[in-house]
């Protein structure tokens, strides 16, 4: 949790916790007492904050994750095309993978994998948008508009699938293998 995070307050404090939680442990397993520990917020403050309980805060941290992730993605598309943005998301999973003994992942999976409905849906919608991400960046590199809809589903579950991959294997040869593949089948459409 960042230092911004905590100095929003106990609802923002809370809300990253439960990302953090939730890539570590999944939805299920990341209990408000957990939370609580460790966002530090008062005890008092999670039912005032999320009067829906646990489905509001994981619903929340999952629109809050997706949020990030989309924006995160679009950025570094505009810096570098959909090629250097795959290759990039890998570097970065396989630091944070071996630097946290294999075991955050993404809380959007988390989420979409959980026993909260409309946090579930909620992903499943966060999904559809970073495939929408990728798809008009292929789209503006020329790849028509349905092969890019369809190579923009094909980069997100690859990648989301090559992550939990690594985790259960605690190597990151898959993400090493889905990436070098993504790069050469990207680099032949957009060429």
């Amino acid at each position: 949790m960042s230092a911004t995070e905590r100095r929003e307050g106990p609802r923002a404090a809370m809300t990253a916790s439960a990302i953090a939680l939730m890539r570590e442990r999944g939805v299920a397993a990341t209990s408000f007492r957990d939370v609580l520990e460790h966002s530090g917020a008062p005890r008092g403050s999670i039912y005032h904050h999320f009067p829906g309980g646990k489905a509001q805060l994981v619903e929340e941290a999952t629109e809050t994750a997706a949020a990030r992730i989309e924006r995160a993605l679009t950025a570094q598309i505009h810096g570098v095309g959909v090629v250097g943005t795959v290759r990039a998301i890998v570097d970065q999973w396989r630091d944070d993978l071996v630097a946290g003994g294999f075991v955050a992942g993404c809380p959007v999976v988390a989420a979409g994998l959980g026993p909260e409905p409309r946090a579930r849906a909620r992903a499943g919608a966060a999904f559809g948008a970073f495939v929408e991400v990728i798809a008009r960046s292929l789209a503006a590199e020329g790849v028509p508009e349905q092969r890019a809809r369809s190579l923009g589903n094909l980069v997100i579950g690859a990648l989301e699938g090559a992550l939990v991959m690594a985790q259960a294997q605690r190597s990151p040869a898959p993400l090493d293998a889905v990436v070098g593949e993504l790069e050469v089948l990207l680099g032949s459409v957009v060429e």
